[in-house]
């Protein structure tokens, strides 16, 4: 008999054990508040971006080393830039750059570090070169342009100069300031 007890008193143990064990935690929890998700934008290396215009056709093609977006700034850094584009006359261009920024959904491209512009000029396809340390891009206006000190190299001559502005549609240039240098015939 007493076994038996000792047996029934052991199963009411075990079945009170079950529900305390299985029942859900009482206590209070404050829910956790999630606070809106960073985006850590991309990332990639050796990326190519091409911007196509209405026809189809690349306006211009972007090569990096590397590039990452910085989501919150609204902007893609860029190492070993190489950016081709092509001129009205549909004259192939190159422009080089330790760095660069795209801004996104500007068309603006601002290059930096050691900038080299390099292309043949309309019409008389001599060879034009443009070297400065910081340049900006304007894909959609088709403008160059850089404020700092900037030389400019056309069939072996030079012009020195503060400050340049390059419209690519009217295919003009125009040195800003303190322009040393002379073409002769």
């Amino acid at each position: 008999m007493i076994y038996r007890a000792l047996a029934i008193l052991a199963l009411v143990a075990l079945i009170v054990g079950v529900v305390v064990l299985s029942g859900g935690q009482r206590e209070s929890t404050a829910p956790a508040t999630v606070g809106p998700l960073h985006d850590p934008g991309y990332a990639a290396r050796k990326a190519r971006l091409i911007q196509t215009g209405p026809d189809g056709r690349a306006l211009y093609t972007l090569d990096a080393a590397q590039i990452q977006q910085q989501p919150n700034q609204g902007t893609v850094d860029l190492q070993q830039v190489q950016l081709e584009f092509r001129d009205t006359s549909g004259d192939s261009w190159t422009a080089r750059a330790d760095r660069g920024q795209l801004a996104q959904g500007s068309g603006v491209v601002q290059l930096e570090g050691g900038v080299r512009v390099v292309g043949a000029l309309p019409d008389s396809g001599e060879p034009a070169e443009i070297s400065t340390e910081h340049l900006v891009f304007d894909t959609r206006a088709q403008i160059v342009t850089t404020h700092d000190p900037v030389t400019l190299l056309v069939s072996g001559r030079k012009l020195h100069a503060q400050g340049l502005v390059a419209s690519l549609k009217e295919r003009h240039v125009q040195l800003e300031s303190a322009v040393h240098g002379s073409f002769q015939p």
